[in-house]
């Protein structure tokens, strides 16, 4: 016969070490709610707690939107939730917030912890949406053009973190990099389809990766013999080939960075998007709309600037940044993932 449940909860796995590295492991971080002391140490150690993430530049970027009370504005990226949550502080009462995010993961997690701390729909509207899709999802919910636009086009800490979404690197995982794992193809797979030319031209336009030509033919080499299908695999083929030529360590980590933003910006068609959104942009923007946006590498900024730069030309804005603005060192000493965060600004005619 069998035993009766005891009705206690299962143990968890046990980890080698004092403390524990894998994702699925760091049940005290994942659960902020009930331990609270764990987060405040790991922020104190200038991490971030796995399933978190830190919103950056949030001073910054207060300051050049300036929400005031009963507006509407938009977070055309919403993520862990702390940039809304920080407009939502300066518009309420009376205002409120359209928040986009394409990620069917974590959009819900996000969406659940705010209600449940007391943020209600008629403060905030939650949409599953790609920020190119703004335009259209404020005339499907009947809303005005905003006053205030934020998008923050970094991964959040979130998908980072998890090796299962396949972002990372520094644990194996499956090579994915879709922001919406429920559309698309995987990385692996587009990799898998790829040719010397057509990989070279990603490392180069996605990555800005010097002599792209013979890094994408050693991945591609490496692919021949076994098929690339980890971010593991993936990332030592590009340290092998790096090696071989006599690359710093510091170099090498950042080539593999580098090929895998090429990888990841294809895979979500992101530089289709920044397109789109920065095309209708003005539109959704009210007369004297301010807009912010944090961009995280050249190829992003580049489009944002010229967007920009050519929206004060036709006359569709009235002011922008006069250059861009980066993270306080103290908050790239707190916060290193904000080390490569760039703003820029405009204001609607």
């Amino acid at each position: 016969m069998a035993d009766a449940p005891s009705g206690k909860p299962p143990r968890r796995p046990r980890y080698r070490g004092s403390n524990p590295r894998a994702f699925d492991q760091k049940y005290k971080e994942l659960n902020a709610a009930r331990y609270p002391g764990e987060v405040v140490k790991v922020l104190a150690s200038g991490k971030t707690p796995a399933g978190m993430h830190r919103a950056i530049m949030v001073r910054e970027i207060l300051e050049v939107l300036a929400p005031a009370r009963g507006e509407f504005a938009v977070d055309a990226t919403l993520g862990y939730g702390g940039h809304t949550a920080a407009l939502l502080e300066r518009l309420l009462p009376g205002g409120r917030v359209l928040a986009l995010d394409v990620d069917p993961i974590e959009l819900p997690k996000t969406e659940a912890r705010m209600r449940a701390a007391g943020i209600g729909t008629d403060s905030l509207i939650v949409r599953r949406s790609n920020f190119a899709g703004l335009a259209r999802v404020l005339a499907a919910e009947q809303l005005p053009a905003a006053d205030v636009v934020l998008a923050d086009l970094g991964l959040s800490s979130m998908q980072l973190d998890d090796p299962a979404r396949g972002f990372t690197f520094k644990r194996e995982g499956p090579l994915d990099l879709r922001m919406n794992p429920l559309r698309g193809q995987p990385a692996s797979k587009l990799l898998a389809s790829l040719d010397l030319q057509r990989l070279a031209g990603l490392l180069e336009s996605n990555a800005d990766l010097e002599d792209a030509p013979s890094m994408a033919a050693a991945i591609l080499d490496r692919q021949a013999r076994t098929p690339i299908t980890t971010t593991t695999a993936l990332a030592a083929a590009i340290t092998d080939a790096a090696t071989v030529r006599n690359q710093a360590p510091e170099t090498i980590d950042s080539t593999v960075r580098r090929v895998f933003q090429a990888l990841r910006v294809a895979v979500n068609d992101e530089y289709g998007a920044l397109d789109a959104f920065l095309r209708e942009l003005p539109g959704c923007l009210a007369p004297r709309g301010r807009v912010a946006i944090l961009t995280f590498h050249s190829g992003e900024d580049r489009r944002v600037k010229q967007a920009f730069k050519e929206g004060v030309r036709s006359g569709a804005f009235a002011r922008i940044a006069d250059e861009l603005m980066r993270p306080t060192a103290d908050e790239r000493r707190a916060n290193p993932r904000s080390s490569a965060a760039k703003l820029r600004w405009a204001i609607r005619t």
